[in-house]
């Protein structure tokens, strides 16, 4: 017999359901066709992650890396343009 596969959409629904007290979890596991012990661990799993979903998500290195480099090349580009304005305003008088 095959596993089924849930997603976290569908893990996440359940849990809930399980946690608003209005069912209960016996006939909750049942109605899904879950055992205790998996509905057990996608709770704790749930409770232990949950706050994850208001944290911010951290930056990669590779993306303060390219923080870096734009804010470098903007440097760059902005003294160009101050160069280029200088030399039109030379060329002017």
């Amino acid at each position: 017999m095959r596993r089924r596969q849930w997603s976290s959409q569908e893990k996440f629904r359940i849990v809930l359901e399980g946690l608003s007290g209005q069912t209960d979890i016996s006939d909750l596991c049942k109605k899904h066709k879950i055992s205790q012990a998996l509905f057990s661990r996608w709770r704790d799993h749930f409770l232990q992650c949950g706050h994850q979903a208001f944290e911010r998500p951290k930056k990669t290195q590779g993306e303060e890396l390219t923080k870096k480099e734009n804010k470098r090349l903007k440097h760059i580009i902005e003294g160009m343009m101050d160069e280029l304005k200088k030399i039109d305003s030379e060329l002017k008088t």
